[in-house]
């Protein structure tokens, strides 16, 4: 951290307890790197609300940023056998994402080489890819496999009929493509998330939840909403009495990744201490919280946490929600810190993927334009632990909500579809706003939407190209 971000660091702060003070005085120590302040100034200037709103804008994105970028696309555990294979839509292109016999993943462009049509609508299983319109087949390694009347195409060789391929990279249970290749490997455009979250190892998860919902809104606008804990005071007051909004910690590092750390188990402080208690600071995480581990675990049907006198909030949902990963995944947590079984260790990597980190059933939001700069389709996942010893079962299919459905309508979502429905009710108005905007800016703040800054600064620098 340079003088300059020292300075703003020490001012761009909430008053009162912080982030760090709070891991300090964890039960168990947790990680270096969650003690670090990584924050690092990115000015201050106001950023054009026609980012959102100009189709201009949304092309460029389609051509000069979406081919450019890693891009994550599936999971491992949605396609585990040879023959798999995963349909993945953005920005106006098809990727065919196929398991080879050897256990590697190849990414073809799902486009028919004779007259253009989508080889496959939906993801599964195939012995071939057999365009519907004429019955051109290619093979699992995007090989010709067959043109009907062969003899009328004696200019199209096998080789010209391969089909174009992405690059593929893997980490952590993920795959992710690129459409142009050239630039830094996954691991040097993740970093440092690799190191991170080899402690919280997703590739031993699979998706036990997938829902998903198209919104009235840039895919900006929708996934913005989500790097910031300063909206949660008007917009979800409910979790005000467990969720230190304020007391957050931002951090960022390089172009591609930023992470916002939000405390559990403490009051906001814009909450009135008078007369609360621990135990009701703990009787409100259970109510609205969502992510105990007891909620996939079908052998306990309720969370119940008593806090004793000489304890905190904190330190007693810790306690609890190791004792109940324990049970719900069949591994010893007992030496790990609060931080990782209570907090959100929320992380972002340009331009639409955020995993949340720890040893908790971990969030993982994807946000695409769907199809123009005026709508997007908004995925939650819920990655939960596969017990040592056990397969690893297949993920559960995406449950796409239509349009009138709300985000409380898909029961597996628990209390956290009442939180993403709270976040639905200002996205349409967001973007109706940016279009009438009088001065067409939007302002940020130096440190809570210090996240949302860095996204526009990268997104300009592939937009300058």
């Amino acid at each position: 951290m340079d003088d300059q971000d020292s300075i703003i660091a020490d001012v761009a702060r909430c008053p009162g307890t912080s982030w760090e003070d709070l891991v300090v005085a964890d039960t168990n120590a947790a990680p270096s790197f969650l003690k670090e302040d990584n924050y690092h100034y990115a000015g201050c200037e106001p950023i054009a609300a026609s980012r959102y709103t100009n189709p201009a804008f949304h092309a460029a994105e389609v051509g000069k940023m979406w081919p450019n970028v890693w891009q994550f696309a599936a999971r491992e555990e949605e396609l585990p056998e040879p023959g798999d294979n995963v349909v993945y839509d953005n920005a106006g292109r098809s990727f065919l994402l196929v398991r080879q016999e050897d256990g590697s993943v190849r990414a073809f462009h799902n486009v028919c080489l004779h007259r253009g049509r989508k080889l496959r609508l939906e993801s599964g299983f195939a012995s071939e890819f057999q365009c519907p319109f004429h019955g051109f087949s290619w093979n699992w390694d995007g090989s010709l496999k067959n043109i009907p009347c062969r003899w009328d195409f004696p200019h199209l060789s096998d080789e010209k009929m391969q089909l174009p391929e992405a690059e593929v990279g893997r980490w952590g249970g993920y795959i992710f493509v690129r459409d142009n290749p050239g630039g830094p490997s996954l691991e040097e455009y993740l970093a440092p998330i690799p190191e991170h979250f080899r402690r919280w190892k997703h590739e031993e998860c699979t998706t036990a939840v997938w829902v998903a919902k198209v919104v009235h809104a840039n895919w900006k606008v929708a996934m913005e909403a989500f790097m910031e804990s300063y909206h949660a005071l008007v917009t979800h007051p409910q979790l005000m009495p467990f969720t230190g909004d304020a007391n957050s910690a931002y951090n960022n590092w390089g172009d591609n990744v930023n992470a916002n750390y939000v405390p559990f188990g403490v009051m906001s402080p814009h909450v009135r201490p008078e007369g609360r208690t621990q135990q009701w600071i703990v009787d409100e995480f259970v109510q609205y919280n969502g992510r105990s581990a007891d909620n996939y675990d079908p052998e306990k049907d309720s969370f119940n946490v008593q806090v004793p006198g000489d304890q905190t909030a904190r330190a007693a949902l810790g306690k609890s929600l190791r004792d109940s990963s324990k049970r719900a995944f069949g591994r010893d947590y007992s030496d790990v810190s609060d931080v990782e079984v209570l907090d959100a260790l929320v992380y972002n990597v340009f331009p639409n993927f955020a995993p949340w980190g720890g040893f908790m059933p971990n969030i993982v939001y994807r946000w695409r334009p769907w199809p123009d700069q005026d709508h997007c389709l908004m995925e939650v996942r819920v990655l939960v632990r596969v017990k040592p010893g056990e397969a690893m079962p297949r993920s559960v299919p995406m449950h796409l909500l239509a349009e009138d459905e709300k985000w409380t309508a898909a029961p597996e979502l628990g209390v956290l579809g009442a939180v993403f429905e709270q976040d639905m009710e200002n996205m349409a108005y967001v973007q109706d706003g940016l279009k009438v905007s009088k001065n067409g800016l939007v302002e940020l703040g130096n440190y809570q939407e210090i996240r949302i800054r860095q996204f526009h600064q990268t997104l300009d620098k592939y937009l300058a190209r």
